[in-house]
């Protein structure tokens, strides 16, 4: 600007004085100045043009209780195809790594249904990734609709504010409250659906819409088997893998277990899941509540899906269940909403299949925060026991423990075994690389089938 008024002056001055003469200088200076005054106006507006683009993004911070802050210009229809544009996608071809949020090799993961820091499942999730323990795996999004909304003042909702905008402050992450206000994918991107359970169906069919390449879904998926085949109708009808947060299925307790059974001719296999509850009606009541698809839907249903996955175990394929009356109890409580439930507090029964095999499974609410799986021979005598976790986990246990002194312990003995599915989860949903051992939606359709046939048998036999 300076350089363009000087050039002008000896114009000004001719205007008042015609025996000034304009100098050839002067003229050659007049015509740069204006050369660089347009590529300076060009550059200022390049850059107005990206600060513009970039107030569309969303922003790392926001207001509660709120929506992400982005473009609603897509379409759900151009979210689904960006979707399926990943599948044939290597990630040296996507956003470069300089990008915010997910890089080159890593998945996006949207979290649905943090839950309340400390006790849900789906904040540990969070927890894992954003302290980078799944590489392949950047935490973009967390949408909480309930302590972002109607629960904010509620109980665990101040504590949730608190932990939201430390995250935000630290790690970048954007907070919201609907999947439908989510921008389109800037990589191939993974939803990891971990919230009511009764809210399953319309989450996934949300994920899909927002881009989704592929879902994750906690156990046990759905509430009823009917609304489960429905989901997994719909993922196959939109070209979406679903695969199942069944941890339990990649643990070394189960593999060291099943390795050693097949040493042994007419060996049986017991797996023992227990949490550590308090034994008292209020402790139980709260969890029977905050758990009311019951027992075998949610604590054992890790271990239905290892008889599903393993031991042949389906409702067609089952022969005969027996409780063991002694180790089980069922309780009706009430729980804090004043309602009453009915569960078991502690459950152990055996199957037996048409093809000849059969296998245990004991789940107490109140056995403490150990697992474990146990084989016997033909004489009932125990060979081998396997506990999770081991001695060699045990040091990041108490690790855990120390630095989470009021998380739920269950957390921590099965962290390592969390951490491998996410990470095989994330990679398979970049790479295509296959996902080992993670259960699909098929599994789990089977699985949720015999939790719905063994509940009331079980709860019949512990009534006589």
């Amino acid at each position: 600007h300076s350089n363009f008024l000087q050039c002008l002056q000896p114009l000004s001055l001719n205007r008042h004085n015609p025996s000034t003469t304009l100098s050839a200088v002067n003229i050659i200076g007049c015509f740069t100045a204006i050369i660089t005054i347009i590529m300076k106006f060009s550059t200022a507006f390049f850059l107005l043009s990206i600060t513009t683009t970039a107030a569309f993004a969303p922003t790392a911070k926001l207001s509660r209780p709120t929506n992400l802050h982005v473009s609603q210009s897509s379409s759900q229809t151009n979210n689904k195809d960006l979707a399926k544009d990943f599948d044939n996608t290597s990630p040296e071809d996507v956003t470069p790594s300089g990008s915010n949020g997910a890089k080159v090799g890593q998945a996006e993961v949207v979290l649905v249904g943090c839950g309340a820091p400390n006790r849900g499942m789906g904040w540990y999730h969070a927890v894992q990734m954003l302290e980078g323990r799944c590489p392949s795996a950047s935490l973009d999004y967390i949408i909480e609709p309930w302590f972002l909304g109607p629960g904010s003042e509620g109980p665990g909702g101040p504590e949730f504010t608190q932990w939201a905008d430390e995250t935000t402050s630290t790690y970048g992450t954007t907070f919201g409250t609907s999947v439908a206000d989510l921008p389109t994918p800037s990589q191939p991107r993974v939803a990891l659906i971990s919230g009511r359970t009764a809210d399953n169906p319309r989450l996934l069919k949300e994920c899909i819409d927002a881009g989704c390449k592929c879902i994750y879904l906690e156990k046990p998926g759905a509430p009823t088997v009917r609304e489960l085949e429905e989901m997994k109708g719909v993922a196959e009808g939109a070209g979406i893998e679903v695969l199942m947060g069944y941890n339990k299925n990649v643990c070394k307790y189960v593999r060291k277990t099943r390795e050693f059974a097949s040493t042994i001719s007419g060996s049986h296999v017991t797996f023992v899941s227990n949490n550590a509850y308090e034994n008292t009606p209020e402790s139980l009541g709260e969890c029977f509540e905050r758990n009311a698809e019951g027992m075998l839907k949610n604590m054992a249903i890790h271990e239905l899906a290892l008889l599903v996955s393993f031991y042949d175990v389906s409702v067609d394929n089952i022969e005969s269940v027996t409780a063991d009356k002694e180790f089980s109890s069922m309780q009706t409580l009430v729980g804090p909403s004043g309602k009453e439930f009915t569960d078991f507090d502690k459950i152990k029964f055996t199957i037996k299949t048409k093809t000849g095999k059969e296998v245990s499974v004991a789940a107490d609410r109140c056995g403490g925060t150990d697992s474990y799986a146990t084989v016997t021979d033909t004489n009932g005598e125990e060979v081998f026991r396997y506990w999770m976790p081991d001695e060699e986990d045990k040091i990041a246990v108490e690790n855990l423990q120390a630095k989470y002194p009021t998380a739920m312990p269950y957390f921590f003995t099965q962290d390592p075994d969390y951490v491998t599915v996410k990470e095989r989860v994330a990679k398979h949903t970049v790479t295509g690389e296959e996902a080992e051992g993670v259960a699909t939606i098929g599994v789990a359709v089977e699985t949720l089938r015999v939790a719905e046939y063994l509940t009331p048998l079980l709860m019949e036999q512990l009534k006589d």
